[in-house]
């Protein structure tokens, strides 16, 4: 996904957390091969400079000088976005802390006395209150998926799933669910008006996907793929996405919304195990897993196992 430039933005919805641990900087040992847990390193011409949690530096038995806590500021900033990290120490330099700046390909990165990092915390976290303050937040626009779209859907989806929701570890190669989506586009119970896209600021950030599946005789949506791009999950889109399918799926006559997924999450919309609405789910591994959110026309009654659309295999 592409990463943000604008500074206000990057200040607004910026993230500051603490990793866990105390950091120090230690000078590598000249020609000892690397080991141990280090989390950066720089190569000067003076010889390599190497960033690791303490209690490994005293194992490993560096010297070092500088004890510091770690603060990673979330937010997905662009390589060439400018003045980030310089309105960051600007911030602590004027509450008198001084601050290390690492830059990664998706964050920054800053250490701080070890003695400051709540201090440090509260000010960046006034920062990014004040940031927010002076400009109101773009309003999230909920719409219909266009053709035109589908080259940033898919990117978003590999994004949004790079990390496994059912395993929490990063996937190897291309996210199955690219894949999917890509062939549910082109399907036959492909539903034009259940493919809807969130934009933020004019970029898009969500999309959530439903096509036609069946219980029995009886047509319903299943629905899925959903993704947010990960710098803004757990802000607010996903469930703007789900409560706008409800709401499209109910206006069009629907009967039902079946779905993979936490029923500690998806129960707050109303899904329940689809058995307790005599719906089966397509693998019985699956469980409670497995959800179906009756609307305002379900007919009752109903038995079956579920079939997705045939992308779902």
């Amino acid at each position: 996904m592409t990463a943000e430039k604008d500074l206000h933005t990057l200040l607004a919805t910026m993230r500051p957390e603490r990793r866990d641990g105390e950091f120090v900087y230690a000078l590598w040992p000249h020609g000892k091969p690397l080991a141990g847990a280090i989390a950066a390193a720089v190569r000067e011409a003076e010889g390599l400079t190497v960033v690791l949690q303490r209690d490994e530096a005293d194992r490993l038995e560096l010297s070092y000088d500088f004890v510091g806590a770690w603060i990673t500021l979330q937010v997905h900033s662009a390589l060439e976005a400018v003045g980030l990290t310089a309105a960051v120490s600007a911030a602590l330099t004027e509450a008198k802390i001084s601050c290390n700046v690492l830059a990664g390909f998706h964050h920054d990165h800053i250490l701080v006395p070890v003695s400051d990092a709540d201090r440090a915390l509260e000010v960046l976290h006034e920062l990014v209150a004040d940031s927010g303050e002076q400009k109101p937040a773009p309003e999230l626009v909920l719409r219909s998926e266009q053709p035109a779209d589908r080259p940033d859907l898919l990117a978003l989806t590999a994004a949004a799933f790079a990390v496994s929701p059912v395993t929490g570890l990063r996937v190897e190669g291309e996210p199955e669910e690219v894949d999917l989506l890509a062939r549910l586009f082109e399907c036959e119970e492909y539903l034009p008006e259940f493919s809807i896209v969130a934009e933020l600021g004019g970029e898009i950030v969500g999309h959530v996907i439903s096509t036609r599946g069946w219980a029995g005789e009886l047509k319903l949506l299943g629905l899925g793929p959903i993704g947010v791009v990960p710098r803004l999950q757990r802000h607010g889109i996903g469930s703007a996405l789900m409560t706008e399918t409800v709401a499209r799926a109910n206006a069009a006559g629907e009967r039902g919304i079946a779905l993979l997924g936490s029923p500690e999450y998806y129960s707050r919309f109303g899904f329940v195990p689809s058995t307790s609405l005599g719906v089966e789910a397509p693998d019985p591994a699956w469980g409670a897993h497995f959800q179906l959110l009756p609307l305002a026309l379900w007919p009752g009654g109903v038995s079956g196992t579920f079939r997705y659309a045939g992308p779902f295999g």
